[in-house]
């Protein structure tokens, strides 16, 4: 549904997106994750003909975004992170004005009930956009990008400023708008993207870092390398104990203490489970375990990982010993097994000849 083959975009002497390659089918939601000036809001404005590239080509729906750009625009609808609301319009008058701009053929009745329906905003059809909640006004923005029942969805930061509630009920309607809609979904919230899209592709300072399928990262993610750990024992001799084993990666001792128990951070060997040989360990020298309690791995940092990773500078390495994560080998091995399989992705795109 769409295609994105070395896509570069300047900025006068500023490269925003450099040599991106990407392909999104049908029916499936992709989540642009990346840090402020990543290029996640430049490529979706490329994607949207709001924007012309540098090079490169993009094609949606099989038509190229350059040479046919009204036509991209009929299957194309897009929510910036600022809905284009007018607030002195009753939600009716807004979306029929839209219906109109766009030049729909649908029956106008049927079509924007339909909407409605589906975006859950009946209720507030005839009130005057002002007057609703900023929940309600980014759902009167998404009803506006599914006018015209346009094949391909891009949202912007759907759910910024929303409560927990509206957050929820958001992710639920882009979950369901996946069903018949190819959906690209660009945040800041990393839950987000794990609970609704089907993959995730990282970006940073405009390339392409990650490409992975969201169920890949969460089963990564939900491993049990990592275990909290708490026993009654002296600190020191405990941790000591801990680090002398090979199974074990990474010990941190934690500020927490539940009586005369401490806690510890601890990591194990890839494919090596460490419990049941770590209680036979510390029970011989008398030292009781109160609590294990395996911990996976957080996506933030694997994120943050990704994204470390791939610049390999020195201020980074200083931001990765501040973290306490120098040490931490489940994110780093995760990022770099990403970083690594998203490389070959990107060099098996064969050069864009400017022809279609």
């Amino acid at each position: 549904m769409i295609e994105v083959e070395h896509l570069v975009k300047y900025y006068g002497g500023n490269c925003a997106v450099d040599d991106v390659n990407f392909s999104v089918a049908q029916g499936e939601i992709v989540g642009l994750l990346g840090p402020n000036g990543a290029g996640k809001s430049t490529i979706m404005n490329i994607l949207t003909g709001y924007l012309s590239s540098s090079a490169g080509r993009v094609s949606v729906a099989g038509l190229n975004v350059l040479d046919d750009p009204l036509e991209v625009k009929h299957r194309v609808g897009y929510l910036p992170e600022q809905p284009p609301l007018y607030l002195d319009m009753t939600v009716e008058e807004y979306l029929i004005f839209v219906y109109n701009l766009k030049g729909c053929t649908f029956n106008r009745t049927k079509h924007l009930a339909e909407i409605c329906e589906v975006v859950k905003i009946q209720d507030v059809y005839h009130r005057l956009i002002r007057n609703l909640s900023k929940g309600y006004r980014q759902r009167v923005g998404i009803a506006e990008a599914l006018i015209g029942n346009p094949p391909v969805v891009i949202f912007d930061e759907p759910t910024v400023g929303l409560d927990p509630k509206q957050i929820i009920e958001i992710r639920n309607l882009i979950r369901t708008l996946g069903k018949d809609h190819t959906v690209i979904l660009s945040t800041h919230i990393l839950q987000e993207v794990q609970a609704v899209c089907d993959r995730i592709i990282i970006l940073n300072k405009g390339r392409i870092v990650a490409d992975e399928r969201t169920e890949n990262i969460n089963r990564a993610v939900e491993s049990t390398r990592r275990y909290r750990l708490r026993v009654c024992g002296p600190q020191r001799d405990v941790a000591a104990l801990l680090r002398s084993r090979p199974d074990v990666t990474y010990v941190e001792t934690l500020p927490e203490r539940d009586d005369d128990a401490y806690c510890y951070l601890l990591e194990s060997k890839t494919g090596v489970d460490v419990r049941k040989s770590l209680f036979f360990a510390l029970a011989e020298r008398g030292w009781a375990i109160i609590g294990l309690e395996p911990m996976g791995v957080s996506l933030e940092d694997v994120f943050l990982a990704v994204v470390e990773s791939e610049e390999k500078d020195a201020r980074t390495a200083k931001k990765q010993r501040r973290r306490g994560g120098a040490g931490v080998g489940a994110e780093k091995d995760l990022a770099q097994s990403i970083l690594d399989e998203t490389a070959k992705k990107q060099e098996a795109v064969a050069p864009y000849d400017g022809k279609d």
